[in-house]
């Protein structure tokens, strides 16, 4: 949690400095392409292993416009839940028992193509709706005492979004605003749990280019 911490960090000093060397620099990073760099919050929907909500999350994308409005380009992004269960008995696979509290943690890192259609392209107000296809490794990890449990797994990944792109000068980096929803076929079990699908509702906040 502490590495996310650090990871989330440096980002976000990345994205600060990025924008003050792009000031001067036109509102997109070409004529014809895009970027995007953002810190996400998502809210998993039921997957019973670590279902609190969280901002361990970034997002970055980037593309190019095929037409006048509709882009394709590539995206990698990663997020990180938690929750805390407390003490309780659990099997073991010798037959014994454990009784011990635990830190649950999904990670989820997908990444593909993305896509989407712009309107207003060029204006102060870019809204748009995207969607991203790709894979998604997720890794299910059960921390308790000093031992750790994990599972690694992979799935396909499909995510809808909405956003608005907001470029208030004529020159420099905009402000980019999104609300997605995503979900990846990725299965596990661990200890006693088992995880089918992983789907989330997330915001995004960031600089565009």
């Amino acid at each position: 949690m502490k590495t996310l911490k650090y990871l989330s960090l440096r980002v976000l000093a990345t994205m600060a400095i990025a924008l003050a060397f792009a000031l001067p620099a036109k509102a997109q990073m070409t004529d014809n392409g895009y970027a995007s760099i953002d810190w996400q919050y998502n809210f998993p929907l039921s997957n019973h292993f670590a279902d609190k909500s969280s901002g361990w999350g970034m997002n970055l994308e980037g593309g190019y416009f095929l037409t006048d409005n509709f882009a394709v380009g590539a995206f990698l992004n990663y997020h990180s839940n938690h929750e805390y269960f407390s003490r309780r008995t659990l099997p073991t696979a010798n037959g014994g028992s454990l009784n011990t509290d635990q830190q649950h943690t999904v990670f989820q890192l997908p990444f593909g193509l993305a896509s989407r259609y712009v309107w207003n392209r060029g204006g102060a107000v870019q809204p748009y709706a995207g969607l991203k296809l790709g894979a998604e490794y997720a890794k299910l990890k059960s921390t308790f005492n000093v031992f750790e449990a994990r599972n690694n797994t992979w799935g396909f990944y499909v995510s809808p979004e909405i956003g608005l792109n907001l470029f208030p000068w004529a020159y420099g980096p905009g402000l980019h605003i999104a609300a997605y929803y995503s979900y990846g076929t990725n299965k596990g079990d661990l200890l006693t749990y088992s995880v089918e699908d992983l789907s989330n509702f997330g915001l995004r906040v960031g600089i565009a280019f």
